[in-house]
């Protein structure tokens, strides 16, 4: 993740004073600093990761930013089998930085989780430029623009194109 992106994130999660944000892709914890970083003091960070290994290294590298082990709730599994138990409306933010071909089905999920006014970001929308290029793209790149073209397209959200590190997509539920 860009200090640019990171910037953004944590400005983001500040801006809608989000108490409760979810993250889907743990990765080493860098987004989720920068998110901890935004939020109330008292707020919660629930990051989902299929890799048990990548989410004990982002408990130590919060630990070591210095939040209390009572501000991230780590869940093991697949994005797409952990956000369905995840509470209706109950999120202020929900961060996309998982699968990109499973992007269009983490929109889905946001748009349940977020309550009104609350945000959904996607991380990486540029794809190194490849959802701008017009030559023939792997399945990846396509499902970006997908999810591009479906936030755009959306009466249900607000969106923004960020031009920070790789991209950064974000949409507010009306």
């Amino acid at each position: 993740m860009s200090p640019g992106t990171g910037a953004a994130l944590r400005m983001l999660a500040a801006t809608v004073d989000a108490k409760a944000v979810a993250e889907i892709g743990t990765g080493t914890g860098v987004s989720g600093i920068h998110l901890l970083h935004g939020m109330r003091p008292d707020g919660v960070l629930t990051t989902v990761d299929s890799e048990p290994e990548r989410q004990q290294f982002a408990r130590q590298a919060f630990r070591a930013a210095g939040f209390a082990s009572n501000r991230a709730r780590f869940i093991p599994g697949h994005a797409l089998d952990v956000l369905p138990r995840l509470a209706d409306s109950g999120y202020d933010l929900v961060f996309c930085d998982g699968d990109r071909a499973e992007c269009l089905d983490y929109l889905a999920e946001s748009l349940r989780l977020l309550r009104p006014g609350g945000l959904v970001c996607f991380e990486g929308v540029f794809s190194d430029g490849r959802t701008v290029d017009s030559g023939p793209q792997p399945a990846e790149v396509v499902r970006l623009r997908e999810l591009l073209r479906g936030v755009r397209e959306s009466q249900d959200l607000v969106p923004s194109l960020l031009p920070v590190g790789d991209g950064l997509l974000c949409a507010v539920k009306r």
